[in-house]
């Protein structure tokens, strides 16, 4: 009995010293990219600080813009969790490009060959992806102080997990599209159509409520479009759905996107 207790924990210690590998060196590469840091906060604050005002001085009434349960906020705070949605959104389907610079310069080939299974390499690069888009949105969560959101700890927790769950589904939608796509051009023709439905439909930009039909039922098929209203109930108090029925559905989304994810990694040749 103790020796298959320690077999099974060296096995453990072996699998998820592997997984650490994998994301370590995704890590890294991001660390080591200073332009891409900057570029990924510098994108998201041009749409709350110019957008957000030009967009707030139309909208806002003097009792502010009026969305769920007419509760009044301003434009720009009403803005602020889709902007953070968009970082990771944006960041987190990008995140499958690597896997065909990984394929032009033969690493993929390398990981491919190694003692470690392909799931374990999809979970180990959405782990990395995760981490990024969550470095992202925690500079952005910190601007957030300067127009007044605020938080506290039990609130934070909440925003971290939404990002992280939204970050791992979109990440393993990246993975996929890029398991399947030799081209880097062809990668970013094909995420336009990803990734600009995914932040448009998702009621970053405007409330949800009194949508035409046809307009409710495509935001309803998105998954980003719950992970805004999450944070927008944990930051505002001016959700449409329940923070648990958010997270519930975020929860559904990581599953399927990660086992298709999974699926195409097996599938996925290195060169």
């Amino acid at each position: 009995m103790l020796h298959t207790i320690t077999k099974n924990r060296k096995i453990l210690e072996t699998e998820l010293g592997k997984l650490y590998a994998i994301w370590l060196r995704e890590f890294k590469v991001f660390l080591r990219e200073k332009s891409r840091i900057i570029a990924s906060t510098f994108t998201p604050l041009l749409w709350l600080f110019v957008i957000g005002t030009g967009f707030g001085s139309v909208v806002n009434s003097p009792a502010g813009v009026s969305t769920i349960g007419g509760i009044a906020i301003d434009y720009q705070k009403f803005l602020f969790p889709g902007i953070i949605c968009m970082s990771v959104t944006f960041s987190s389907v990008f995140f499958g490009s690597y896997i065909i610079w990984d394929r032009k310069f033969d690493f993929l080939k390398s990981v491919m060959v190694a003692p470690v299974s392909r799931t374990m390499i999809f979970v180990g690069k959405t782990l990395g992806g995760m981490t990024t888009s969550l470095i992202q949105a925690a500079i952005l969560l910190a601007i957030g102080l300067l127009i007044g959101i605020h938080y506290d700890p039990i609130s934070i927790v909440m925003i971290v997990v939404v990002i992280l769950l939204l970050s791992f589904a979109l990440t393993s939608l990246g993975l996929t599209i890029g398991s399947y796509i030799e081209s880097l051009e062809g990668f970013q023709f094909i995420v336009s159509f990803v990734v600009f439905p995914l932040y448009f439909l998702s009621g970053a930009l405007f409330p949800l409520n009194n949508l035409p039909t046809w307009l409710s039922a495509l935001t309803t098929l998105d998954p980003v479009t719950y992970a805004v209203d999450a944070l927008r109930e944990t930051m505002l108090g001016s959700g449409k759905n329940l923070f648990l029925t958010d997270l519930g559905i975020l929860l559904i989304s990581v599953i399927v996107l990660g086992a298709i994810g999974i699926l195409s990694f097996r599938r996925m040749k290195a060169v």
